[in-house]
């Protein structure tokens, strides 16, 4: 997806949207963790639209804009071996850049 650091960008997931954070590895700032990448969730809702914190990092001063989302994950699909409850989940904010849709 292209985006822009002029144009407020239309969100691409919508809420209860299932969703998969990308594998793909990063260098210097990043704000998805790695133990969260090629896991599965749900879009819970939508944040708003942000300046690319990856971006600013790099002191780019017209960093593009992009969609923020919360998203939630259900803890027994993130760690092995979770001994907790099935209905555990943790809330992650995850910009749009990061996340594939999936069926």
């Amino acid at each position: 997806m292209s985006y822009s650091n002029s144009v407020e960008p239309n969100p691409k997931f919508r809420t209860n949207d299932k969703i998969m954070i990308s594998k793909r590895g990063s260098k210097g700032h990043c704000r998805t963790p790695a133990y969260i990448r090629g896991k599965i969730g749900l879009i819970e809702r939508h944040c708003g639209n942000f300046r690319n914190p990856e971006q600013l990092a790099e002191n780019i001063k017209n960093a593009d804009i992009i969609p923020l989302y919360r998203c939630v994950f259900k803890q027994h699909h993130i760690w092995d071996n979770y001994n907790g409850s099935n209905a555990d989940t943790l809330e992650l904010e995850v910009y749009e850049h990061w996340i594939e849709e999936t069926s």
